[in-house]
């Protein structure tokens, strides 16, 4: 799944996501998401989550809810 809608992306949920400085290259993430920081229900380039490591990125991929 991907990680544009905030409805599927719950906290504890595995994702995958870039950092911003990452995001020319696509490098992905991998973490457990602790915080959800986008307020909008949705989001082109992917919701912007804080992982448990405090890495921030943008969703690109849900690995596991």
């Amino acid at each position: 799944m991907n990680g544009q809608n905030r409805s599927s992306i719950q906290i504890g949920s595995e994702v995958a996501v870039v950092q911003k400085h990452h995001q020319r290259t696509g490098e992905l993430t991998e973490g457990i998401v602790k915080r959800i920081l986008t307020k909008s229900a949705t989001h082109p380039h992917g919701i912007k989550v804080m992982l448990e490591d405090s890495i921030v990125g943008r969703v690109k991929e849900i690995l596991s809810s």
